[in-house]
């Protein structure tokens, strides 16, 4: 678990945050981009996840042009819902799109290339669901893995590192793409990054408002560039970038 902000009331030792029958939705983001291969996949794996809540879906197409929408067409339901950018504006933008549809008391991101396992989703729950944090994020450097690519392990690395030293938390994965929040958590937090700079942007914005962020070990299957992998080297100046920006920038009203 890791530390950051000052303690408020509700992190006092054995203090409860939450009753643990306070939740009753789980809303899953999952954003989607040229993922005509792996989306119906991940579907069928958060179908098959039983948790002791109900669970909505929202799928954002952001402006595949593969046949990812055809996929779609297939598979929503009364559970999966399907919306649509026009044009491609980047994995932040679709999760902006997701978060302000979400009903649900907690909020989880879901990335639909297989890389992440919806079977992992009570490891992240308990910690919320137990009254012990607010919070939670999947840390894939604790958990069973498929090595990831060496210039991407050195960068997830040196952006968790730089993440501690300006937030005085002590993460292990900051640039995981499984991050679960109380809805309450997000409330007035506006995401500005419409790229893969969401992850330092939310990270710094949490850790700001004094939030724990509790981690648990999860599951990893990296892809590699072949397989459709999207994220570069390239795209961790862009979250060091965010990283020093949000430090010092006002907090949103």
């Amino acid at each position: 678990m890791t530390d950051a902000g000052p303690e408020r009331p509700e992190d006092v030792p054995g203090e409860p945050i939450a009753e643990p029958d306070h939740f009753t939705l789980l809303s899953v983001i999952v954003p989607v981009f040229n993922e005509r291969t792996t989306v119906a996949e991940v579907l069928r794996r958060i179908r098959a996840v039983e948790l002791p809540l109900a669970v909505e879906v929202i799928v954002v197409d952001d402006g595949s042009s593969d046949g990812t929408d055809k996929v779609l067409a297939a598979l929503g339901d009364s559970t999966v819902r399907v919306m649509t950018h026009p044009v491609n504006k980047g994995k932040g933008a679709a999760i902006r799109t997701g978060m302000e549809n979400v009903r649900g008391d907690l909020v989880l991101v879901q990335d639909a290339d297989l890389e992440y396992d919806p079977q992992d989703w009570c490891k992240l729950l308990d910690p919320i669901l137990r009254g012990k944090a607010q919070v939670v994020y999947g840390s894939r450097f604790t958990g069973e893995r498929k090595n990831m690519l060496p210039l991407h392990w050195i960068g997830n690395r040196f952006l968790s590192l730089v993440t501690n030293i300006l937030y005085s938390s002590t993460l292990s994965d900051m640039e995981t793409c499984y991050k679960l929040f109380d809805h309450r958590v997000l409330e007035g937090i506006t995401i500005q990054s419409d790229k893969f700079d969401f992850e330092p942007e939310i990270t710094a914005k949490v850790l700001r408002r004094g939030f724990r962020i509790y981690e648990v070990p999860i599951s990893y299957a990296g892809r590699e560039v072949t397989e459709g992998k999207k994220v570069t080297w390239q795209d961790g100046f862009g979250a060091l970038k965010a990283l020093i920006k949000f430090r010092f920038t006002p907090l949103d009203k």
